[in-house]
């Protein structure tokens, strides 16, 4: 019996400290931050988390226009993923509500513009001069707040009036494991971290991404002196992809297909699968790392809604889908979430970033916009459609953030009344974007608290 006991506690042993090797260094205060581990996820499990899911549900959210053939611009794609789970079924017209597809929307709702038209009827009629434009004057319009919403981006919005362009619905076409792996989607996060994130090509990462084997220590050392050394805004440009990579592998672990059988198949938590991606021991330390930037992305879009609430405070936005019962309830919900995120106490204090000297760093952001907005279009290069459309759905969101946090003095300027042109705007695209992103990383911390437990009980 004694060799029995002795296998089972060595058993009980190992398997316990799996908990440890994910989560122990995800807890207490994060890097440049003031905010600790526990305050977030008791804000956003509790409180948050809920009443964001019923958000995102509503049809004003959950249909997401998108270009998925746009082709690669970075290297030739040889071919698709021909796997079943990669695939993205669009909606057919008559399943989008009429209010979404209607084209009058644009960036308000369509009272508002018939409001508007009726306004310019008035004057016509009551002005003596004809201050009309002309075709060309008018195109130049365009033109000229084209090129100034692109100014603001920090990402790649795809042309929604384009043929390729369709609506998917996000609840239909779920973010999961779909089996697409290897070197073409290493491809992807190589080019993202080793291209854009402001690493010398001499700086090696700690963790090989081709064969997802640990390098020397040494060069784990090199790569974090190197971090360390960096300026806070590029320190905080590489945690928040890194927290955007580790998000996605949270999901891809909580709904794995376990089970695909004749008669069902099965989707479910994978703790393997979560241990393989953040266990300390199996990612040469890196997993808890990623963990750590996962909240910090989650601090940098929460902040991000906080900011942005007097842009949907005002009485001109509607999420506009043709009910308008369903609709206002909608953006009474959607105020309540974002004045519930400007009550967290411990923000993310984005003044420390690009605070000096006004020209440097007047660059520097735009070096930040720049690199950003090249790993937006690095998203059409991804192989797996549904992992190309919440790629480009994931940075869309993040990029909005951005533009948001960087965006203060425009917000704080938004014209009290419609005859002002808003000093700052947001696309229906980029709204829809914005939330749902924020909803995967805060369904990514709520899956941090399931897979605690389910590791616990391993013990």
């Amino acid at each position: 019996m004694e060799p029995v006991v002795f296998l089972l506690l060595f058993l009980l042993q190992v398997s316990g400290s799996a908990h440890g090797r994910c989560f122990c260094q995800v807890t207490g205060e994060l890097d440049d931050c003031t905010c600790d581990v526990e305050t977030i996820d008791g804000f956003n499990n509790e409180q948050l988390f809920p009443k964001l899911q019923t958000l995102l549900e509503s049809d004003y959210f959950r249909f997401y226009k998108v270009n998925l053939n746009k082709p690669c611009p970075f290297w030739t794609a040889d071919s698709h993923c021909g796997l079943r789970d990669c695939a993205v079924k669009p909606c057919s017209p008559n399943e989008v509500p009429e209010g979404i597809r209607s084209s009058s929307h644009g960036k308000y709702s369509a009272e508002a513009n018939k409001e508007q038209l009726d306004e310019c009827e008035k004057e016509k009629h009551l002005g003596a001069v004809d201050v009309s434009l002309s075709e060309e004057t008018q195109e130049a319009l365009l033109d000229w707040s084209k090129h100034d919403d692109e100014a603001e981006r920090f990402c790649v919005v795809d042309d929604e009036e384009s043929p390729d362009s369709q609506y998917v619905d996000l609840l239909l076409n779920p973010e999961r494991y779909t089996g697409y792996k290897g070197p073409e989607a290493w491809q992807i996060w190589n080019s993202i971290y080793d291209e854009n994130c402001f690493k010398p090509i001499t700086v090696k990462r700690p963790l090989i991404s081709s064969s997802f084997q640990s390098s020397s220590g040494s060069e784990a050392r090199t790569f974090y002196s190197w971090l360390e050394g960096q300026c806070v805004e590029k320190r905080a440009f590489y945690r928040l992809i890194s927290g955007l990579h580790a998000s996605i592998n949270v999901h891809l672990s909580a709904r794995y297909l376990l089970d695909d059988s004749w008669y069902q198949r099965k989707w479910g938590h994978n703790i393997s699968e979560f241990r393989h991606r953040f266990d300390a021991d199996l990612t040469a330390g890196e997993g808890p790392k990623r963990l750590c930037n996962l909240y910090f992305l989650y601090l940098i879009e929460l902040r991000a809604l906080a900011k942005v609430l007097p842009f949907f405070k005002q009485p001109s936005f509607r999420l506009y889908t043709g009910r308008p019962e369903e609709d206002q309830k909608h953006k009474e919900l959607l105020l309540e979430i974002l004045h519930l995120a400007r009550s967290f106490p411990l923000h993310f204090d984005e003044t420390s970033l690009f605070a000096g000297d006004e020209k440097e760093a007047a660059k520097l952001k735009e070096d930040v916009r720049l690199a950003f907005l090249n790993i937006s279009k690095i998203m059409d290069c991804v192989g797996c459609f549904k992992c190309r459309l919440w790629g480009k759905l994931q940075t869309q969101g993040l990029g909005t953030a951005l533009k948001i946090l960087f965006s203060e003095r425009q917000i704080e300027a938004l014209p009290q009344s419609r005859e002002q042109r808003p000093s700052f705007q947001l696309s229906r695209q980029e709204v829809v974007s914005l939330l749902n992103a924020f909803g995967r990383i805060s369904t990514s911390i709520k899956e941090l608290k399931t897979f605690r437990s389910l590791l616990a009980e391993e013990r």
